[in-house]
């Protein structure tokens, strides 16, 4: 623990809503619910004007649609996000280099490590400033909790929020953290929250009371003591720059029941792919892969194999994924499936690479042999294949060649409806509707949400990459 709050904790406030706000004018201050918005679907982010009709995080949207029929439903745009996350990041860094992602909108700042603060006061001038520097360069704003320990810092934050900076002196934490549930700390899930409930432990106060001893009786040595220490206030974890990644992983809920075989094997190539892109994004390997499969009635199954050495052939992904899936009985229907990578490494072994490459051989010379060659059949022409309908996914953002930038509002019946605005326009903008095939009409990168003084926007992914670091659509409700 430290005697002065120079553990900074930095939480955006209802950041996938209000970036989709900042960028959409018609949309300020109005209840925004980003999320998947098919019939499982589930909430992301809810906007403020949301949450007062009862709509929050990890409720599923059938529900929220229910509480807040007006609402404008969207589904993620992860391009703006990251970039919109890598300027805050920055900003973060040059505060101190021993930071500590969480999350896109989330972060640990060890600001005495970057020399930026080392009492109350300066803590509090840099926490501060840095609510402005976000605000002036996202046009976003963020909830700041200062602390001398990383459980507090996050306390802290959450007590500030919206908007706001909460400092959490030195000295007062048994004090502050008496009346909370004992949800609040590290490590405190809901099975962990209902043992010590049966127990007669709702707040922390009953924790520090219980003391040590019986905590680690009920919840093992290691899981006790460490409850223990955070419940009368000690916390020493220190803010950590670099955490490493032990797992790669992509999975879909699917909105109707799976239960074509063959269906069920092309989605999970589909997302073993997904999942190699994102393993070489990262710039990593891995030995073992993972199949998960949520069956109809809610149970979940999950099998994997681990590979002779490490590897990020997509081919290799895939081949292991469908041996898993023949392992796993689908008949009744799958509701969710997805694919990982564990066993982590930064190099590959070729030995696969060779074998994948074996196996695709086999394939295309069987392929060549069983495909029709002089003997008279008529090649099917390229033109005789319709190119496919251009498509224009509610949300997205366009721009047409005589009126501008916009977004998607919606789309049918070979007709698209566009609101022309941009970020920085003064009021919300016109809706034209146009035919699908509009040569007019594209679609386009997502604008910055701030424009720089001499009026030309800076693209946030032009700026220098943080150390931290998936498009989408909308739906909108009118009122």
């Amino acid at each position: 623990m430290r005697a002065a709050p120079t553990i900074l904790h930095l939480d955006m406030d209802a950041f996938f809503a209000a970036a989709e706000q900042a960028s959409k004018p018609s949309l300020r201050g109005k209840p925004v619910v980003v999320g998947g918005l098919g019939p499982r679907g589930v909430v992301s982010t809810a906007s403020y004007e949301a949450r007062r009709f009862g709509v929050g995080s990890a409720m599923p949207m059938a529900q929220a649609r229910r509480l807040c029929p007006n609402a404008a439903y969207l589904v993620p745009r992860f391009s703006l996000y990251r970039d919109v996350s890598n300027q805050v990041m920055e900003l973060l860094g040059r505060l101190s280099p021993v930071m500590e992602p969480l999350s896109l909108d989330e972060a640990f700042v060890d600001l005495e490590a970057g020399g930026s603060a080392d009492d109350r006061v300066s803590a509090e001038a840099v926490g501060v400033q840095l609510r402005k520097d976000i605000r002036a360069v996202t046009g976003l704003t963020g909830s700041v909790g200062l602390a001398g320990s990383k459980m507090l810092a996050k306390i802290a934050s959450e007590r500030a929020k919206p908007d706001g900076l909460v400092l959490i002196e030195p000295g007062t934490e048994r004090e502050l953290l008496a009346p909370l549930t004992v949800r609040t700390l590290p490590g405190v899930g809901p099975a962990t929250e209902d043992h010590l409930r049966r127990s007669g432990m709702t707040v922390i106060a009953d924790l520090a009371r219980a003391g040590e001893d019986e905590l680690v009786r009920l919840l093992g040595k290691s899981h006790g003591a460490s409850l223990y220490r955070m419940a009368v206030g000690h916390d020493d974890r220190p803010v950590v720059s670099e955490r490493d990644t032990k797992s790669v992983s992509v999975e879909d809920t699917f909105d109707v029941d799976l239960h074509d075989r063959v269906r069920v094997r092309t989605e999970v190539d589909r997302l073993a792919g997904r999942c190699v892109e994102r393993l070489r994004a990262a710039g990593r390997s891995g030995r073992t892969v993972v199949l998960k499969v949520r069956r109809y009635d809610f149970s979940t199954l999950t099998r994997s194999e681990t590979l002779r050495g490490p590897t990020d052939d997509p081919a290799v992904v895939r081949e292991a994924a469908g041996r898993l899936l023949e392992s796993v009985d689908t008949t009744g229907g799958v509701r969710l499936l997805g694919v990982g990578v564990t066993g982590l490494a930064d190099y590959t072994q070729e030995d696969l690479f060779a074998q994948a490459a074996g196996e695709r051989a086999a394939l295309e010379e069987a392929a060549e042999e069983e495909s029709p060659g002089d003997d008279g059949a008529a090649p099917v022409a390229e033109e005789s294949v319709p190119p496919a309908e251009r498509r224009w996914p509610a949300g997205h953002d366009v721009r047409h060649a005589e009126f501008g930038a916009g977004w998607v509002q919606g789309s049918g019946v070979g007709r698209v409806t566009v609101r022309f605005e941009e970020p920085w326009s003064a009021v919300p903008g016109r809706v034209r509707t146009f035919r699908v095939d509009d040569p007019a009409l594209e679609l386009s990168e997502p604008l910055p949400l701030v424009r720089t003084e001499d009026g030309q926007s800076s693209s946030p992914a032009s700026r220098p990459k943080s150390r931290s670091g998936a498009g989408a659509g909308a739906e909108i409700s009118s009122p």
